[in-house]
């Protein structure tokens, strides 16, 4: 491990015992500013001169990036490496290591900028100044966050690993953070300005340097975790207290060495100290399952119904409650070290990790096997991701994600497609938090500035125009701006405003009861339900539910009951269709799987109703291919077509069909009577099929 020690005009390159290996005469001028990239081989210096300057691991001079006139206080490299931030007077510049690629430069304070600094994990900036202010910036230079005014300059400022809460130093003070800005923590320290920060690896310890000669040293401590009706805080590094908040009862639990990272859900308290996992049952808090860590640094820890994940520095894991290794995923070529809950979803089989180097990418792999799903392809989005989520219930086949884009458009797929291109459909925009419920495949949101709740999302692949009904929205006037969700278990929404303080808001219980009611199929509770409750949008969401079970009679009454007479209609119409196939194919064409309903139909032999299914779409050249191919109803659609035209007092004009009309005669009684026959065959092919399958249940 090398170190540096900063001197006027050079610095000393030291071993970890603190020998100096060598000194390089680095700026003319005292050197005001150095940090190593992300992975130690590259240095960079900032100094008095105006100079930035990039160094190899051995004090190699690589390359003078920029040189301006003003002295340069503080510098930065991007997450990637691929990029350096810089302070220049008041302003701050971004400026990439490709020599063609653009630079970004803004004002950013009203005083000279002091310190910066830029986290690998959430991908945000830091700036403090002689205004007294510091700021919050994504990397695009667009404020997210500005403090106050202090009573004296920002000299120090340094993200925590994770990129969760930053360090602020300045005279005789000390402040923790959110990474949105608000302030957790105040600590008056007798020591002059705070100069410099720097976390443990951990992320749990903080050293500073200060003005009267002496180092400071800051443990984090206070943390809460909530889930129904406990709360636990950890009091100490080594302490947490647990407390019922029914029955006022409380635990305390001891570790023997530091807390690094924690995660209460599902019942179950995971907590990483620098050695070993602990995992507790909320039913028993006295006999927790302790195993030993391999990597001491734990940077994240998700939880699921029946297992959790850990990120380290060496990999991700997959583990169950009783401290089994379920699975291991390998990405080739990932760092683990920069993935946070925004890019990392876990649910009971599935994990989805959206790819830091092609943010359009989303990985997914088998939670139980750690293999990538289906033929290995990732999911890619046409815009870059910047967060993922996994629905929480139902069946592995049926398992959803959820992902905001950068515009803040949301969108749903499905994990597993079979081969088949993913059908991603927008089902809404402006959205700036989201979470899944723990027992219902129930979403919520910060939409614009409202709290939207999407009670059934996956209606958008049945019948899409019902969305809009299946929503709850609850105007965000009672809420701050810059509202972040944390969870929503039961019916309780948790929610951060951006001033730090948590509001709690209710989702009514019924939608989660009908999610309950379809998923087993009690049909005649959920009518119950719907009745009782007299919510249209759970009508809404029963149409749906019943349309994507092909449960017809309940949808057709749910339809009903919001006055969609057409659906209504069409229920109608598929439940006389002569056959079985032919009623799969029409719910297929009520969702608007068209090219499904049609392979459906020729798979069963049924050539008329595919090319019927064309003609009624207006796919003229679709039905004549087919009626061609199969050598049969080429009169039927040649007539359809002509009495189409004859509508819109048109003439034809295709040349394939103009082709075929003269080697064709058409007469309406033979088509209607081939029709007819057509149907006839069907109904009687059908009868005979269920009577073959009783024969067979008999016996």
């Amino acid at each position: 491990m090398t170190q540096i020690i900063w001197l006027p005009r050079k610095f000393h390159l030291t071993s970890k015992i603190g020998r100096i290996e060598k000194s390089v005469e680095a700026h003319k001028g005292a050197v005001l500013a150095g940090k190593w990239n992300y992975d130690g081989t590259a240095l960079i210096t900032a100094g008095e001169d105006g100079q930035i300057k990039i160094w190899s691991k051995s004090g190699m001079l690589r390359s003078t990036l920029s040189s301006q006139g003003s002295p340069v206080y503080s510098v930065a490299w991007g997450p990637d490496s691929d990029r350096i931030l810089y302070t220049s007077g008041r302003q701050l510049v971004i400026k990439p290591l490709q020599p063609s690629s653009k630079v970004i430069q803004w004002k950013a304070h009203d005083g000279v900028v002091l310190k910066v600094d830029w986290n690998s994990v959430n991908d945000l900036i830091l700036s403090g100044g002689e205004d007294c202010k510091y700021k919050v910036w994504d990397s695009f230079g667009r404020l997210l966050y500005s403090s106050t005014s202090h009573d004296y300059p920002v000299t120090s400022l340094s993200w925590a690993p994770d990129g969760e809460v930053f360090a602020m130093g300045s005279f005789n003070t000390l402040r923790l953070c959110d990474k949105t800005g608000w302030s957790y923590a105040l600590e008056k320290p007798n020591t002059g300005s705070v100069f410099s920060l720097a976390w443990s690896a951990d992320g749990t310890q903080l050293a500073g340097a200060c003005g009267n000669g002496h180092v400071i040293f800051a443990h984090v401590v206070e943390q809460r975790w909530e889930w129904k009706n406990f709360v636990i805080t950890l009091t100490k590094r080594r302490t947490m207290q647990v407390r019922n908040v029914m029955n006022d009862a409380e635990d305390v639990l001891e570790f023997r060495d530091r807390v690094i990272k924690a995660s209460l859900a599902y019942g179950h308290l995971v907590v990483a100290t620098s050695l070993q996992c602990y995992v507790y049952s909320s039913t028993n808090w006295n006999t927790p399952l302790i195993f030993d860590l391999k990597e001491g640094t734990v940077s994240l820890i998700l939880q699921a119904e029946k297992h959790f994940l850990l990120v380290d520095g060496a990999g991700l894991y997959t583990f169950s409650y009783e401290g089994r290794l379920i699975s291991s995923p390998k990405f080739p070529g990932m760092r683990v070290d920069i993935l946070n809950a925004q890019g990392v979803s876990l649910s009971n089989d599935t994990i989805a990790i959206r790819d830091k180097s092609d943010e359009k990418v989303i990985l997914l792999s088998d939670a139980l096997t750690g293999k990538a799903l289906g033929d290995g392809k990732p999911l890619t989005h046409k815009l870059e991701v910047v967060e993922v989520a996994l629905d929480q219930c139902g069946p592995a086949t049926e398992r959803k994600i959820a992902l905001i884009d950068k515009n803040r458009d949301l969108y749903l797929t499905s994990v597993r497609h079979l081969g088949r291109e993913p059908k991603i459909c927008k089902i809404g925009s402006m959205i700036h938090s989201m979470a899944w419920n723990d027992t219902a495949n129930i979403l919520c949101g910060i939409q614009d500035n409202q709290f939207t709740v999407w009670y059934y999302p996956s209606v958008v692949f049945t019948d899409k125009e019902l969305l809009p009904k299946t929503l709850y929205i609850k105007d965000g006037s009672e809420f701050s701006r810059a509202l972040n969700i944390l969870s929503y278990v039961g019916t309780k929404v948790t929610l951060r405003q951006g001033d730090g303080s948590l509001v709690y808001s209710s989702v009514p219980p019924y939608p989660a009861l009908l999610h309950e009611y379809s998923t087993s199929a009690r049909w005649e509770d959920a009518l119950r339900l719907c009745r009782f409750a007299k919510d249209q949008s759970l009508w809404a969401c029963l149409a749906g539910m019943a349309m994507a079970n092909r449960e017809l009679n309940t949808a057709e009454m749910a339809y009903a009951a919001i006055g969609e007479l057409p659906r209504v209609q069409y229920i109608n119409f598929i439940k006389e269709q002569p056959s079985k196939e032919s009623s799969l194919a029409h719910m297929l064409m009520f969702s608007g799987q068209i090219q499904e309903a049609e392979a459906t139909l020729l798979q069963a032999g049924l050539i008329y109703q595919a090319i019927r299914v064309n003609i009624d779409l207006f796919n003229w050249e679709r039905a004549l291919e087919l009626a061609v191919k199969h050598k049969t109803h080429v009169d039927t659609v040649l007539a359809f077509r002509e009495k189409f035209l004859q509508t819109f007092g048109r003439k034809e004009t295709n040349k394939r069909f103009l082709q075929y009309a003269e080697g064709v005669e058409v007469d309406w009684e033979k088509i209607q009577a081939k029709i007819e026959m057509e149907l006839s065959k069907e109904r009687e092919k059908a009868a005979h099929a269920s009577v073959r399958s009783s024969v067979t249940l008999r016996r």
